[in-house]
Order: C-alpha cells, then sequence, then structure tokens
C-alpha cells in the first residue's frame, strides 16, 4: 500500500515538473510504463549481479557491497581498479555525472532547449571547454596519470555499452534524450567545473570599480581593507616565514585613478557567496590515544544526488577510503592506513579581468604593449534543442578569452577573463599520490603537483604528525592586484610568476596542537605575498579554534560534537552591544518579547531557537540600513561592503558617518538609532511572515528553510524538503538554505590502522526508486556518523558486507 501511494505522489510530481519546467513534454506512457520507465529502474537497481564479464580489464575485480551501497574494490593493478571505480560509479551516477558536464560545457540547451542559452554561452566565453582541452593535453605527458584516467574513462563506457533504454536513469526517460560516451576530458572538465564552483571568475572585480567610480579611492580604503579587524587565521598568528622571499611586482603608479578610468560601469556577474567548511586535526597530545584525530566537513550545495560518492580503492600497493566526485578517479577526501586529509577553499584572488582596446569591429587585433597584436578565435556552437545552433566566435588574447564580448565604443570594453582554471593542471596526481601516501613528506610532494581550485589541505598520519598548507598556484602579485579592473593594454598589470610552491602558507605541528581551517584569512598581516583581500568571516574559525584549544584527551565523538556546534560567537560578541542601544521602554509586545528573549539567549542556533531566528533576521536586515547609499543598479552593480566591517564600525566606530541615512538629509542618525529602527523593522516584518510572537512559529527550525533539492530543482518529489537540523552560516554546523556540509569525516589514526566514521546528506544510488536513494539523510540531520567500513583485505567480512560484485575479462 506505502508503495502505491508513493508511486501516485511521484507520478503526480512528475506530471507537474514535465508540464511546466521542460517542453515538449516526453511520451509519458513509455515513462511511466512498469516495463521500460521509472519503475523499472527502480527494480533493476536493487539487484546486484555476482558476475560481469567485460572488455578491458586484465584480472579479476572484487567489488564488496556493504549495507550502504559502498564499493569496496579490490583489484591486482592500478588499471583494474580506476576501471572497475569508472564502471560502478556510472551504474550508480550516470545521469549526475552527464548532467555536470554538459552543465560545464555549455551543453544544456541540447537537452532543455533555449532557456539554458546564457549559462551555455557563459560558460563558453569563460573558456571552461579549452581549459579542459589544454590540461588533458599537459596530463598526457604523466603516463601514470593519463593511463588512470583513460581506465577510468573506460569503464565508464564499459557500462554504457550494456546499458539498454529500458534501464536509462529516469531522467533521461523525462527529458528525452541518451547517454553519450565518456572521455578523460570530460573528468578533466569536472576539474574546471570546481574550479568554477571554488575559485569562481565572478569575483567582484567590475562590481569593485564601479564602487571606485562612485564612491573613490578614500571610501574604498575606509570600508574595504584588505584585511579584517577581527581574525584568527589558519597559520597561526606569529608564525615565522623561513624562506627568502621573492621579488614582488611593483604597482603601476596612479593603478587606482587609471582603474576608475579604464571603463565605464559593467554588469558582469558577481560571485554567489556560499557558507564554506571546515576542517581541523589535533595532535597526540590532545588525543586520548595519542595519535592524531583528523575532521573534515566541506560545506557545498547540498542536492540528491550528492556531489560526493563514497568508495574504497585497494591494491596490493594502496588502500584508501573516503568520496570521490563522480566523474573523476581517486578518493578526493579520504585515508589510507597510515594518513588521513581533508580540504576547505582557501578563495583566493585568481581571476582578474583585463579591459582590452579593439583595433575595430572585427576585434582582430588589440592594443597592448605599444603595440597592435594578433587574436585568435574560438568557434563555439551551440546546439539548441528544436532550434538551429548558435555558433559564438570567442576571441582569445593572451590573457584569456574575452568573456564579455562587446565592441568598445567610447569607455565601453571588452573584458578578458584571467582565470587559473586556464593554466594546465594535473590535479588527479595529487590525489593519487595522496591515496598512497605513508607519511608527511609524501603528502608535501602530493601538494606540488596541485593548481586549482586553491584549497587548504589539512593532513594526519599515524607517526603523530599534523598538517596544513594553503595549497595551490598562486599568482606573483602586488597588494590589491585584480581588486578592480586591470588595464589590458599595459604588460605591468600581467601576472608576473608564481608564489614558489615551497612559500605558500603552511605549519607543521604547530605548538599548540592543533591546525585548523574554515575558509578565513589563511595568515595574519606578516605574510609577505598577497593572496587576496577579503576571505570569509572569521567567526567559525574562532569557534573551531577555541574549542580545539581547550580540548583534551579528545575521541572521534568530541570531533563529532564540534562539527555539530551551534553556537554563534558572533552574536555572543555583537548582540551585547546591539541590545545596550535598545529602548525597551519604546517597543510594543511582540518587539518586547524579542529583546526578552535575546537578553537570555545562549547564542546556540538549535531548532527550537527563537532567538537565533530573531538574530539572523536582524543581521540581514542591518547592511541595508547602514549602507543606504550604496543601492545597485542592475547594469552598474556595486558590491556591499563585508559584514564583518559593519561590525567593526558598531563596536569600535560608533560615531561613523555611515550611520547617517542619506534618505533623510534632515535628520542625523546615530548608530544607537540605526540599531533601534532595524530592531523594531525586524520584529515586525517576522509579525507578518510569522505571526503574534511564539516560540513555534518562530522557531529556527521552521523559519530557516532547509532543503535538499533534484539536481533538476522543479523536480521536486525527487528532493527532500523540510530536512531538520540545527545550524547557520556563522556556526560550525554551518547549514542553512541549501548549504551544508556535504560530508562529514572523522579519522582516528593508529598504528594498526585507521578508525574513521562519515555521512553525507544522501546515497550511494541516484536513482529515486533505490532503497540507497537518501537513506543517510535522516542520520545526517540527527548529527549522526557512521562507521566506515575500511577493509583491510578483499577477505575479511565484518558482518557488513552484504555481497560481491566480480568483474572479470570478457
Amino acid at each position: 500500500m506505502k508503495k502505491a501511494v508513493l508511486s501516485v505522489a511521484l507520478t503526480a510530481g512528475l506530471l507537474w515538473a514535465l508540464g511546466t519546467s521542460f517542453r515538449p513534454i516526453p511520451a509519458l506512457g513509455a515513462f511511466l510504463s512498469p516495463f521500460s520507465g521509472f519503475w523499472s529502474n527502480e527494480r533493476r537497481i536493487q539487484l546486484l549481479d555476482s558476475e560481469v564479464h567485460l572488455p578491458g580489464v586484465q584480472g579479476d575485480v572484487f567489488v564488496r557491497y556493504d549495507d550502504n551501497r559502498v564499493p569496496h574494490i579490490f583489484a591486482t593493478n592500478d588499471h583494474d581498479l580506476y576501471y572497475a571505480q569508472g564502471y560502478v560509479t556510472a551504474r550508480d551516477r550516470l545521469f549526475q555525472m552527464d548532467l555536470t558536464i554538459r552543465s560545464a560545457s555549455g551543453r544544456l540547451s541540447e537537452i532543455v532547449g533555449e532557456q539554458a542559452l546564457p549559462l551555455d554561452l557563459y560558460k563558453r566565453r569563460t573558456g571552461s571547454m579549452k581549459a579542459a582541452e589544454d590540461s588533458w593535453r599537459f596530463v598526457q605527458q604523466d603516463e601514470k596519470i593519463r593511463s588512470v584516467m583513460e581506465a577510468y574513462s573506460d569503464g565508464i563506457n564499459a557500462y554504457l555499452k550494456n546499458l539498454r533504454p529500458a534501464d536509462y536513469p529516469v531522467e533521461y526517460k523525462m527529458l528525452g534524450f541518451e547517454p553519450e560516451a565518456w572521455t578523460p576530458e570530460k573528468s578533466m572538465l569536472l576539474m574546471v567545473e570546481m574550479t568554477h564552483t571554488l575559485a569562481s571568475p565572478k569575483d567582484g572585480d567590475a562590481a569593485m570599480t564601479n564602487l571606485l567610480q562612485k564612491f573613490g579611492i578614500e571610501v574604498l580604503k575606509d570600508l574595504y581593507p584588505d584585511y579584517a579587524d577581527r581574525e584568527s587565521p589558519i597559520i597561526p598568528k606569529g608564525t615565522r616565514w623561513n624562506f627568502r622571499r621573492k621579488a614582488i611586482p611593483r604597482q603601476p603608479k596612479g593603478y587606482d585613478e587609471l582603474t576608475a578610468a579604464v571603463a565605464e560601469p559593467t554588469d558582469w556577474p558577481q560571485r554567489v557567496e556560499g557558507i564554506g567548511s571546515n576542517n581541523w586535526a589535533i595532535s597526540g597530545k590532545k588525543s586520548a590515544t595519542g595519535l592524531p584525530i583528523l575532521a573534515g566537513d566541506p560545506h557545498l550545495g547540498l542536492t540528491l544526488p550528492s556531489i560526493w560518492y563514497e568508495v574504497q580503492l585497494a591494491t596490493p600497493e594502496s588502500n584508501a577510503y573516503g568520496v570521490s566526485l563522480p566523474g573523476a578517479p581517486c578518493v578526493i577526501i579520504g585515508f589510507n592506513h597510515d594518513v588521513a586529509w581533508s580540504v576547505t577553499n582557501v578563495a583566493a584572488d585568481v581571476s582578474d579581468l583585463y579591459a582590452i582596446r579593439f583595433k575595430d569591429a572585427s576585434r582582430q587585433e588589440y592594443w597592448y604593449n605599444e603595440l597592435w597584436n594578433k587574436t585568435t578565435f574560438r568557434a563555439e556552437e551551440i546546439k539548441i534543442k528544436g532550434k538551429p545552433s548558435v555558433i559564438d566566435t570567442v576571441a582569445y588574447t593572451h590573457h584569456g578569452p574575452v568573456a564579455l564580448p562587446r565592441y568598445p565604443e567610447d569607455k565601453k570594453p571588452s573584458l578578458a577573463l584571467k582565470w587559473i582554471a586556464h593554466e594546465p593542471g594535473n590535479p588527479i596526481k595529487t590525489f593519487y599520490m595522496l591515496n598512497r601516501s605513508r607519511n608527511y613528506d609524501d603528502y608535501v610532494r602530493s601538494l606540488s603537483h596541485y593548481v586549482g581550485p586553491a584549497q587548504n589541505f589539512v593532513f594526519a598520519s599515524n607517526q603523530d604528525d599534523i598538517a596544513i598548507w594553503v595549497n595551490g598556484k598562486f599568482p606573483l602579485k602586488w597588494d590589491e592586484q585584480g581588486k578592480y579592473l586591470l588595464d589590458g593594454t599595459k604588460p605591468e598589470y600581467d601576472w608576473q610568476g608564481w608564489i614558489p610552491h615551497e612559500q605558500n602558507p603552511h605549519v607543521k605541528n604547530p605548538s599548540r596542537g592543533f591546525v585548523s581551517s574554515a575558509n578565513q584569512s589563511p595568515t595574519d598581516q606578516s605574510y609577505p605575498y598577497y593572496l587576496h583581500w577579503r576571505f570569509a568571516p572569521a567567526n567559525r574559525a574562532i569557534r573551531i579554534n577555541e574549542r580545539l584549544e581547550a580540548m583534551e584527551r579528545a575521541t572521534p565523538d568530541s570531533m563529532r560534537a564540534l562539527q555539530n556546534d551551534t553556537y554563534n560567537v558572533l552574536a555572543r560578541d555583537l548582540l551585547p552591544t546591539l541590545l545596550e542601544d535598545i529602548d525597551f521602554g519604546d517597543l510594543n509586545a511582540n518587539q518586547y518579547s524579542a529583546y526578552t528573549a535575546l537578553k537570555q539567549w545562549d547564542y546556540e542556533y538549535t531548532l527550537a531557537s527563537v532567538e537565533a531566528t530573531i538574530f539572523e533576521k536582524w543581521i540581514d536586515n542591518l547592511p541595508f540600513f547602514v549602507w543606504d547609499e550604496f543601492k545597485s543598479d542592475p547594469k552598474k552593480p556595486i558590491q556591499l561592503p563585508q559584514d564583518d566591517q559593519l561590525w567593526h564600525l558598531i563596536l569600535k566606530k560608533p560615531e561613523s558617518k555611515w550611520f547617517d541615512l542619506k534618505a533623510t538629509p534632515e535628520v542625523k542618525e546615530t548608530k544607537s538609532d540605526i540599531v533601534r529602527l532595524s530592531f523594531r523593522a525586524t520584529i515586525d516584518s517576522l509579525h507578518r511572515q510569522y505571526g503574534t510572537y511564539s516560540s513555534k512559529n518562530w522557531a529556527w527550525g521552521n523559519v530557516k528553510g532547509s532543503t535538499i533539492a533534484h539536481l533538476i530543482p522543479p523536480l521536486k518529489a525527487f528532493g527532500r524538503t523540510g530536512v531538520k537540523a540545527g545550524g547557520g552560516a556563522d556556526v560550525p554546523n554551518a547549514y542553512r538554505g541549501k548549504w551544508g556540509p556535504s560530508w562529514r569525516m572523522v579519522v582516528a589514526l593508529g598504528k594498526e590502522g585507521p578508525t574513521a566514521y562519515g555521512i553525507y546528506p544522501g546515497g550511494q544510488s541516484g536513482n529515486p526508486g533505490s532503497p540507497y536513494y537518501d537513506n543517510m539523510v535522516n542520520a545526517w540531520s540527527r548529527g549522526e556518523l557512521k562507521e566506515l567500513v575500511y577493509l583491510k583485505s578483499l577477505e575479511e567480512n565484518n558482518g557488513k558486507v552484504l555481497s560481491t560484485l566480480k568483474i572479470t575479462k570478457e
């Protein structure tokens, strides 16, 4: 009966989604057929073949599936290992892999029509396809990694070769298209897409230039400083830099003023801010076992299926466990017998926009270094479902692709994109080597091959070493280079080489007994190189470091508790000052109730907390009361000052002129006025949205809105709404809206091997009809971790292995 109800509900949801989001509607008779449609996928995914015969394998491969459908792959050589990884990943996540690559390559219009054309044009004009092609050519010089990537690709294609249309993942049937062959270039394109997500070309250069033109350099120096007042850097303050600094390029004279004159304001898109990631490791002196414990929880967009795919990869020479990215070989975050590692995003400034002056409308030459230089062109054909293709010809300068191709009328430049994704790299080599690392030196050698997106790689080993490297390929820049648009006509504005890898910020075995990162500034102001002028607010980092500092005889459960911590240090540090300005005698009943609740709050972002709702909405509203002069024109977007700067004014500069509202010239508002106005407006807004103040209606769990949507959001029946869990953007458990901990992992190192725990909000299968589609969501929302089944040998069975798939040569 339950299944029949589910069938009706899903069918109704699919009919709605298909009818409102994608046209033309596929033939629903075939789609809903129990023999060839959606429900056939459900039957198929629950069956595990005992043996398959495939072309290309060199020996027998055994894939042991545990009770969460995690494949533990045992092979006798690397080729078969990654071949099998490609095969089993495609079997579970084919549509996800396909959709990700179509989005990354600017090919969505092929399957959904003209509505996707703007996104496809953007991806082509930022050079994603060319970047993947260049990187694959670079990787082919490394015979080992080339063979790994080809084997992985061959495994995917072996699965596709035997896939009948009746067994296509449900989304193919809904959208009416077929899967296509995989290539190693697609795996490289996946790496480019991760760079787009984590080191976006939408870095705000244009918006900052708009600000510079509107307000002038003195205002920007005041409100957009290069280092936050409230900071707890990744590398401990006072760390000495034991290297000879490479010569730093000189800033061109009059850079700020010249930049303001380079271009009229432009509408280049701005980056959408996520809410970051956490990782840390404690040394043996802080753990109960005397050996390190490592924890990591990258915070990314939460989807079904998940961005991650859990897997174990074992040969006689290596045995790694963790999560992979569907579409790329190796374990990306994980551990082996001796070491563990995890990553958070650095957010270094590795994308810059250059104003280009073309000779004429043909764009065949551009002015640079007092000469007319030849432009190259790349024709991008974008196929559109049901319509003729669009040919978009992208011009390339030595800076990169002209991502905003506009013929330069007076002060209207075309903008060329210089971006780290265009720098050929071999990221898979880093992860291949990490999977096999045995000690700190192996870890450092692994990181030396990494280009981007820059990540904070935390490390721990059973030799009682812990470390963290702010790792990637960083351009050598003068201070603030790329904070605004750059002049593309002069060589002195180019990137002038690279920071040597060994001089990237890093620390090994610090005296405090732990290392950590939460996307905050990598260093204090003593680091001699420029990485960026802005990083994530330090709130999560401050809380994590406070707890790690106090920790003694810690266990894996101590790490789990910290991952789920909901204490907001921003509220602790800011709220008392805000409440001092509230005149409670001037409040209505709702406002007074809210004020009283905040006075008694413990600063925890729990599901039942009304105070979390009030504070969060209040600090969301405050910037709009203070920065009333910073309203954006859609065609001339500007960036508000970072929230940290506003908290700095409230706490340290209450007499600042910025508290005076421009809209009321007859009155000079003060900080106290703004606090009172914003508080009353916030409570009144909550009253309108959620009714009279009440512990139920205003509870944070009911207000914050937490969704784990399907990759195609209109397919609401395939997603999970109302996933109840505490947390927020400024606390260690950074779960809010569609963002949150995408994989929680804790690894306790041991001489005889690790004990590890992990979970992500989803399931191994990409098929909504499978019991393994979202089976871990509820446990994840409760803050639980499952012990990971790390098999030390093929023969080991701890009672959690349910079945074995044997792959043999055809």
